[in-house]
């Protein structure tokens, strides 16, 4: 699998850049194949009202000027994610690379886990962030199962290590064929904090697993 490149970003580096049409391809896949069962519960779609910026957010990734709302915070490792619409409530795991630059997601035989790219930016600091947790596992619906029941405007809470808890609005969730990925809309770089929270969605097919991805898009509102 090829070593991706990550656009350059005035927020937070990471230390080394993996492939994300491989995070968007591969990592959210794990052993879904399996799942067939499973497909009598179809996860839900984002609509076309979900998708697409409120007005004043940012058209394009990292060239708006920095809005309303709380500066960025330093870096602090994120513990903990909640989004009381649809009922999250996950402890944060650290997600690394492997020697093939390929994003490791979450163990599937954790289904209540999710984690965040731990060479990336932290969520509440300058850039944008990445968090990721599986639709479903052979176990059943997993963490992010509702993603695209999310509306713009709910909220998503961030717990720190360092205390604070840092507060993201949904500015839009959309849904992207995994074969026209949209890279750097969904991973280019911010002078603003940013979250972008991934699973996989769109139709299932037994022979590829799900043909798309579902995003959320969301930026710093509060720091409590």
């Amino acid at each position: 699998m090829r070593q991706g490149s990550r656009p350059e970003s005035p927020g937070e580096p990471p230390r080394r850049a993996p492939s994300f049409r491989t995070l968007a391809w591969v990592a959210l896949f794990g052993s879904l194949l399996v799942a067939g069962a499973l497909r009598h519960d179809d996860p839900p779609q984002p609509t076309a009202a979900q998708a697409g910026l409120r007005p004043g957010a940012r058209t394009d990734p990292g060239t708006a000027a920095k809005g309303p709302g709380p500066g960025p915070l330093p870096a602090s490792a994120p513990v903990r994610i909640r989004i009381p619409a649809i009922k999250v409530d996950a402890f944060l795991a650290r997600l690394e690379l492997d020697a093939e630059g390929t994003l490791q997601p979450p163990p599937a035989s954790a289904p209540a886990l999710a984690g965040w790219y731990a060479d990336g930016t932290a969520p509440g600091s300058r850039g944008t962030a990445v968090v990721a947790g599986h639709v479903d596992t052979p176990h059943g619906p997993a963490v992010f199962h509702e993603l695209g029941a999310l509306e713009k405007g709910a909220e998503i809470a961030v717990d720190r290590q360092d205390g604070r808890t840092a507060l993201f609005r949904v500015d839009a969730v959309e849904v992207h064929a995994k074969d026209a990925f949209p890279d750097e809309k969904v991973y280019g770089g911010s002078i603003r904090p940013e979250l972008r929270l991934i699973t996989c969605g769109g139709t299932w097919s037994e022979k590829t697993g799900y043909r798309a991805n579902t995003v959320v898009y969301a930026t710093l509102s509060a720091v409590r």
